[in-house]
């Protein structure tokens, strides 16, 4: 395979080499060979770039892609009747077709829209056959993919343990490790209950199983009383707390113990827009910051609001910035001096905290030699964005959809000049839409 040079790009590395005005990147393999000024390489593919900032490729966090056939349907639902009309209602009619077609169309979506790397939590996989179909539809799309593996959660039945009583299915999880783990861009992890959402012998069980297989144990804190309120401190004494495990939300945590999960290493997840939204609660960005942390962010669901990441990016840093805005006026009677958090700060939470919550910033999230080649070009030429006169500003604020002009993963163009390439989006569209229809007609939604 040739090399590929792109050349004369404005170029946000979100590494230690910075930002460069006018630079080339060499991409050889899956890999970046060098970022310069200027790079000759007579028989690498050339690309020019002048006129578009080039950065890393973008990593949506946290997000439930079975529900891509919904989108929409739940932009009006508070949390509470989220758990009822989905995963007590809608959830429970999947096939693993619908599993497939909606993970497949969410995935191409997150590529057209920069996004590289996905964290697919699938919480709606009530038998392998479901699993497998949505590994099989991220594989499909061509995104670096990690699925984590969840358990569904619909009312107890007669005669049932309820979800909340039920550990998660070990042999499942292993059953998907030995068959897909490093399996090209996917790796597998665990989306279990935690304490908040289990019993704790439940919680016990999850955590020792990911620590055991050596998986990033991630869970939901928050929505409602927890129904273990000692779990945490349980699994802390146990020794199952550390860096591999991530916290989805968080509202639930009080100080005390945000501040030892910050010390253990642990990551967060924020999904600012639906948080807001269906009643979480504001983000935890601030809380984190007052103890020299960041969250990575997610888009969570599209059966509320759209996926976009920089979209994600900016609804977090301004829901921030007015939290910081308001607490200094109530303290000092005047608005602040200067921004509180920056832009570039913000890109870095669609970027790097990504990689570190995935534990992989040493081969994602920065562009960087050595680094896999995920990227992401964007036109700055267009007329929403010109002139530039701070790139990253550029990107966080100005930046739509419609400027993201190629997205490459490990080496491979998967969007170029605005289209996706090699997908037929016709018949997908219209496999997702005959979805959607079958199962809010099922129940009583259509």
């Amino acid at each position: 395979m040739r090399d590929t040079l792109i050349r004369g790009a404005t170029v946000i590395t979100m590494d230690r080499q910075g930002d460069l005005p006018c630079a080339d990147i060499l991409v050889r393999g899956a890999q970046i060979a060098e970022i310069a000024p200027r790079i000759a390489a007579d028989s690498a593919e050339l690309i020019d770039a002048s006129g578009y900032i080039v950065i890393p490729g973008l990593i949506n966090a946290h997000m439930h892609t079975w529900q891509t056939a919904l989108r929409g349907l739940a932009s009006n639902w508070t949390l509470l009747e989220y758990f009822a009309k989905m995963h007590a209602g809608l959830a429970t009619v999947f096939i693993p077709e619908d599993l497939h077609i909606a993970t497949l169309v969410g995935a191409l979506n997150q590529i057209n829209c920069g996004t590289t790397t996905l964290v697919d939590w699938c919480h709606n996989n009530p038998t392998p056959a479901h699993s497998d179909a949505a590994i099989a539809a991220l594989l499909e799309s061509g995104i670096r993919a990690a699925f984590f593996h969840g358990t569904p959660k619909p009312d107890p039945k007669l005669g049932e343990k309820p979800f909340w009583e039920v550990p998660h299915p070990r042999a499942e999880v292993e059953r998907l490790l030995k068959r897909h783990q490093g399996q090209g861009l996917l790796s597998i992890h665990a989306a279990v209950l935690g304490p908040h959402y289990s019993t704790l012998d439940v919680a016990l069980h999850d955590f020792a199983m990911a620590r055991d297989l050596g998986l990033i144990a991630s869970l939901h804190q928050g929505g409602g009383p927890p129904r273990t309120p000692e779990g945490w401190q349980v699994l802390q004494q146990q020794g199952l707390l550390g860096e591999h495990v991530n916290i989805v939300h968080g509202h639930a945590l009080d100080d005390d113990q945000l501040r030892r999960f910050c010390d253990l290493g642990m990551s967060f997840s924020a999904a600012a827009e639906n948080e807001m939204t269906q009643g979480h609660g504001h983000p935890l960005t601030g809380r984190l910051r007052q103890f020299g942390r960041s969250p990575s962010l997610g888009a969570d669901l599209e059966s509320v609001l759209g996926g976009d990441m920089l979209s994600q990016a900016r609804i977090a840093l301004g829901v921030q910035r007015s939290l910081d805005n308001v607490a200094h006026r109530q303290a000092h009677g005047s608005i602040p001096p200067t921004s509180t958090i920056t832009t570039r700060e913000a890109l870095g939470w669609v970027t790097v905290e990504g990689a570190r919550m995935l534990g992989q910033f040493d081969r994602i999230g920065s562009l960087a030699s050595g680094k896999q080649a995920d990227l992401v070009m964007v036109r700055a030429s267009d007329l929403n964005m010109q002139p530039v006169h701070d790139p990253v500003n550029s990107v966080v604020f100005q930046t739509t959809l419609a400027n993201i002009d190629s997205v490459m993963v490990a080496g491979q163009w998967k969007k170029r000049r605005g289209q996706l390439i090699g997908v037929a989006l016709e018949p997908l569209l219209a496999r997702l839409q005959a979805s959607g229809q079958k199962i809010t007609q099922a129940m009583g939604l259509a």
